[in-house]
């Protein structure tokens, strides 16, 4: 027998992109656990992540490619060969692109976060195309965009540093069931005295845990950040010397903070005014002590109408009070832009030819696929791609999106491990390889290592990675460039930029051999300034938001739907909702890994005992969730974790493996943030009824 251990990484949407170590015996994995050497990882994975050998040898795996033979949606296919499925690809979209290549979409996200499989070969093979460009929004681009503004790209406090921290804001983050490794180090923190403060509308497993937990209505963070900047500022909690020398925009802020005293925030977030004075308190006397504050800002805060401009407020105060001067203090939304990706050599944009094409939002693909051509839109779109995702379960407004999958002249190939809620509506679906079947380059945005993935064992069945597959349609179309000839080693081999004093260091065969290496970063960024902003400053005032048509200076934007910004609405449906990420499953994937689904057990929506009770709604009855787009059902948990005037439905399930088909989505709307084109997955209003089992 023989036994070896590969270096792998964890390809999924998590800030942790952990690094994996993979037992094979005789080509077939057997163990998968986290590296113990990894400063971040530390021997430790996920639940969801330990179950990855379960997930690769699953017996529903697609092994071979499939051609429908049943109506969209019904889940019905023939096997076929590749050339079969090749041909068939290549004579649909041949005519297609020879009409208007922008009637072509590819539909994708990050079923897999990889360099290789998640954008380099895929995007030069619909550059050279010319398909429409994909918008890809649906989860962060709202909160970098704000953050961006303020600080100048997604970098921050070093996941290694928050242990040493002396006050930690978790902010709009459930990191126990999303971001485990920060947890950790948090605990950490805790041990040696630090204090947690979690601000959250749900009383999550991670707010359970904390020392304070501040229930504010979704929405409602930027003004309770400009709540905190009044209090600050009016008892002079501040770090004038900082202010001086690395901020701009000091008078502004403070004209318009002077507008929020604490009684207008705490109506406005629905939370005491002793909430807001003693956390401002709390994190300006903690920094005025010389001890390092952190805010941990997660997604949650931004998936609504001004979610952009609530993390642009938020990323203000560690300016104000000089928290960036400690390697612990600070904020981190995302470290992603620490790393110098090589994305130009990846993903080849030299391959366009002609004027640039439309882009089509994901967060819209519902009403865009039901649109027909016109000037302001374009050509219909006539086919669509998708890998590494699953639209039909994760896209908001879905009765609109499953309506356009529905469509008999909508072409559509799925690139797919398994039959997804999106893949029954395929014409043909791939199969392609998992993460311990191919290689693939790592970034991460959750800490600052570049991590390389070893294929651990051969593609099982006719599966083949996302990188070949587009290699044989672009041969297939009639494609000639070098650049579809390079190898996954070849690609990875330019991932990250060496000339770059960050990564000059990096080499792919080096970091294959050690699965990870860390960026040469400062252990405090931003402790003497140096922001990447226009000013080289923390802005307070953004040249850039006003030139962009945006209010320069933080404020606060109301949601679409709320009791407060639209009564007429909420007549009709009083409850605010929202859908975090449920704590087995990372989106749509592992729903379908049985003892991961057994634990979540079924969908559940948690209402507060006064909201349950008006409705006369007991605990575990079956309840209908519903508003002018749609409904689905869940079982009832009558719980103070959902505060009231809010309700909160753990997701997202698969909706072929809920009781009705359907899941949170249908309630969500299309409509995007203030900035960053980004969805508002929790702005939404809906009313809840008892249902008969």
């Amino acid at each position: 027998m023989t036994k070896t251990l590969v270096r792998a990484t964890c390809p999924h949407d998590c800030p942790d992109t952990c690094a994996i170590h993979v037992t094979v015996e005789n080509g077939v994995a057997t163990e998968i656990k986290g590296d113990p050497d990894h400063p971040t990882t530390a021997g430790v994975l996920c639940t969801k992540v330990s179950r990855y050998i379960d997930r690769t040898y699953h017996p529903d795996r697609i092994l071979t490619p499939l051609r429908r033979v049943g109506k969209k949606g019904e889940g019905r296919f023939e096997p076929i060969s590749w050339d079969q499925a090749l041909d068939e690809i290549a004579s649909r979209l041949k005519p297609i692109a020879a009409r208007d290549p922008q009637a072509i979409l590819p539909y994708s996200y990050c079923g897999t976060m990889g360099l290789l499989q998640g954008e380099a070969m895929a995007m030069r093979f619909f550059h050279k195309l010319g398909a429409s460009f994909l918008d890809r929004t649906v989860c962060a681009t709202a909160g970098f965009t704000g953050y961006k503004y303020t600080i100048g790209g997604s970098i921050g406090t070093d996941i290694e540093q928050f242990q040493d921290a002396r006050l930690i804001v978790i902010w709009g983050g459930n990191p126990i069931a999303s971001n485990l490794h920060f947890w950790m180090r948090v605990q950490e923190a805790k041990r040696r005295g630090a204090k947690l403060i979690a601000i959250d509308p749900y009383r999550s497993l991670t707010a359970e845990k904390c020392h304070q937990h501040i229930a504010l209505m979704p929405g409602t963070d930027a003004a309770l950040a400009l709540g905190l900047m009044h209090v600050l500022i009016k008892e002079n909690l501040l770090d004038h010397d900082y202010i001086a020398q690395h901020t701009v925009g000091f008078e502004q802020l403070k004209e318009r903070a002077a507008e929020w005293n604490p009684e207008r925030t705490a109506e406005t977030c629905g939370i005491s005014v002793e909430e807001v004075v003693n956390l401002a308190r709390e994190y300006g006397g903690t920094a005025m002590r010389g001890e390092p504050v952190a805010i941990r800002l997660n997604y949650g805060v931004q998936r609504v109408r001004g979610g952009g401009m609530a993390v642009r407020n938020i990323t203000c105060l560690p300016a104000l009070v000089g928290a960036w001067r400690h390697a612990a203090g600070g904020a981190q939304l995302s470290t992603s832009g620490s790393f110098p990706a090589n994305r130009a050599a990846l993903q080849r944009p030299d391959l366009l030819q002609g004027p640039r094409p439309r882009t089509i939002n994901m967060n819209t693909i519902g009403d865009d696929l039901l649109r027909e051509s016109s000037p302001g839109f374009g050509p219909k779109i006539e086919a669509v791609i998708v890998y590494n995702a699953n639209p039909v379960a994760i896209a908001p407004d879905s009765a609109k999106v499953q309506r356009g999958f529905e469509r008999e002249d909508l072409f559509t190939v799925v690139l797919e491990h398994f039959l997804t809620d999106s893949a029954d509506y395929a014409d043909i679906v791939l199969p392609a390889t998992t993460q311990l079947e191919h290689v693939d380059a790592h970034l991460a945005y959750g800490h600052l290592y570049m991590m390389a993935n070893n294929a651990a064992i051969a593609p099982l069945g006719e599966s083949k990675p996302n990188t070949e597959i587009f290699r044989l349609l672009a041969s297939r179309m009639g494609f000639t460039d070098a650049a579809f000839q390079e190898s996954d080693d070849e690609m990875a081999a330019t991932a990250f930029n060496n000339k770059d004093a960050r990564a000059v260091h990096f080499d792919w065969e080096s970091l294959k051999r050690t699965g990870w290496s860390k960026l040469n970063m400062p252990a405090a960024p931003f402790a003497d300034g140096g922001f990447p902003t226009p000013s080289g400053k923390c802005e307070f005032y953004s040249s850039s938001m006003l030139a962009d048509g945006l209010d320069p200076v933080p404020s606060y934007i109301p949601n679409y739907e709320s009791v407060a910004s639209n009564p007429e609405l909420a007549a009709k449906y009083p409850l605010a909702m929202i859908s975090p990420p449920a704590r087995n499953f990372l989106n749509s994937t592992f729903v379908n890994v049985q003892s991961l689904r057994a634990t979540e057990g079924e969908p559940h929506l948690d209402i507060h005992p006064d909201d349950a009770a008006v409705r006369r709604i007991a605990d575990k009855e079956m309840v209908r969730i519903f508003n002018d787009r749609g409904s689905f059902v869940a079982r009832a948990r009558v719980t103070p974790k959902a505060r009231a005037g809010l309700v909160v439905g753990l997701s997202i399930w698969w909706k072929k493996l809920a009781s009705d088909g359907k899941n949170a989505n249908e309630v969500t709307s299309q409509r995007l943030t203030d900035m960053g084109r980004a969805p508002t997955f929790y702005d939404t209003l809906v009313q809840v009824e008892k249902v008969e089992p």
